[in-house]
């Protein structure tokens, strides 16, 4: 199952227990360890420790232990784990991953991605990678900073202190307070702590002379500590704008980064993603992308439905809102199989209050998993029989070819609203 001799693949909801071996690679008490350490520490709601072991949950991408890298891979059907599976489903994550995520990746050539992606971490790899690349080629941004120092030439403020407490016997020197314009200011420490990150965890063999060729030629830069707030407080502006991209990833790269500081070798690095979240963002970005032209979608819009006596008011937030002129239809995303039963009275009933609060025609559950489309009609309490209030349960295929699979599934939705409600 196992692509490196390092590399253990799994999928969402799977169990990895202490020393069972996943096609030859051993999960060893080191490697445990360092996963319940870091569990303790983060409160990570990627996996939950068992006895002896872990399991995984609807969180999907990668974490890298040391020199182990453990892949977690999503699943809606119910075909056999086999190495077939594993690309499959991979594929399709790196897909859904890439429509979500909009990479616009720039290039000073038309050739795509050098190397096909093993999993998400070389994806995003190469892509800061091929950022960083870009911005290196078409010249870095240069910035005005404050310094101070000694200098040959007098220049700017003479501090007159330190110059006497420094040059007392080098007269032809001047301690100043000056103006610099060069390369040295936030975004460039940001990206150069990001690379000799990468030299330090990077696995794959393509990418170690691209990563040390750019450490060789990017200037270097200051160490600093980063955190939520150092990529908060960075504004882009017209000169910057083209950096966003590579900041973001190596935002993602570093603030997912947590070394050992007891031993020093069971380093934890974890890129992964909540498949409610991505299932979600996924359709509503298919619909949009695809959808005719008198049709608005919007994801996360909120109404108010109740408000205390004091303090906040409660809102409710369908996942997807479509409108079509004067009719409006919710769409609520689920990444589960259902296997053939009814969705959850919960769901049902949410379903039931979008109904009202959004006067909407229809509303739908949607699930991955073999094509199935069927509705039922919420009871009436008044007369306990039918009412005109539909709610439908869409089932999607997964199309291994995304922006295939995206186009169906705008087709779906579109078939699913020309349906009249009898």
């Amino acid at each position: 199952m196992s692509i490196k001799k390092n590399h253990i693949t799994v999928f969402e909801h799977q169990t990895i227990k202490l020393n069972q071996s996943i096609a030859g690679v051993m999960f060893d008490k080191d490697k445990l360890l360092a996963l319940q350490e870091y569990y303790g520490q983060k409160g990570v709601p990627y996996f939950s420790l068992i006895h002896k072991g872990i399991q995984f949950n609807e969180f999907v991408g990668v974490v890298q232990v040391g020199n182990l890298l453990i892949e977690v891979l999503p699943k809606a059907d119910k075909n056999p784990d086999t190495e077939k599976e594993e690309t499959k489903w991979r594929d399709i994550l790196i897909g859904m991953l890439r429509a979500v995520s909009n990479f616009e990746i720039k290039s000073t050539s038309n050739s795509q991605l050098k190397i096909k992606p093993n999993t998400i971490l070389d994806l995003y790899f190469e892509l800061f990678i091929k950022e960083v690349e870009y911005l290196y080629h078409t010249g870095l941004v240069k910035k005005y900073r404050k310094t101070e120092g000694n200098t040959t030439a007098l220049k700017g403020n003479l501090l007159f202190a330190k110059h006497l407490q420094q040059n007392l016997t080098h007269q032809e020197r001047f301690y100043v307070r000056h103006t610099t314009y060069d390369t040295e200011h936030l975004l460039h420490f940001i990206l150069y702590k990001a690379i000799r990150l990468l030299k330090q965890i990077n696995t794959n063999t393509d990418l170690q002379s691209r990563i040390g060729s750019l450490l060789l030629n990017f200037p270097e830069m200051p160490d600093i500590k980063v955190s939520e707030t150092t990529f908060n407080t960075i504004v882009y502006n017209r000169k910057t704008k083209h950096y966003q991209k590579a900041i973001e990833i190596a935002r993602l790269l570093l603030l997912q980064y947590h070394p050992d500081l007891k031993t020093g070798r069971n380093h934890v690095l974890s890129l992964m993603f909540d498949m409610n979240k991505l299932w979600e963002q996924f359709i509503y970005i298919s619909i949009r992308k695809n959808k005719a032209p008198d049709i608005t979608v919007t994801a996360q819009t909120s109404k108010y439905f109740w408000k205390p006596e004091f303090g906040n008011r409660s809102k409710i937030i369908p996942d997807i809102w479509i409108k079509k002129g004067e009719d409006s239809y919710i769409l609520d995303t689920k990444w589960k199989n259902l296997n053939g039963y009814n969705p959850s009275p919960d769901d049902l009933r949410q379903m039931y209050v979008y109904h009202e609060y959004y006067d909407a025609k229809k509303v739908a559950l949607v699930y991955p998993g073999e094509m199935i489309h069927k509705s039922g009609k919420y009871i009436d309490p008044k007369t306990n029989t039918e009412s005109a209030k539909e709610c439908s349960i869409i089932s999607l295929n997964v199309i291994p070819v995304i922006k295939n699979w995206q186009i169906e599934i705008n087709k779906k939705m579109t078939e699913w609203m020309e349906i009249k409600v009898e």
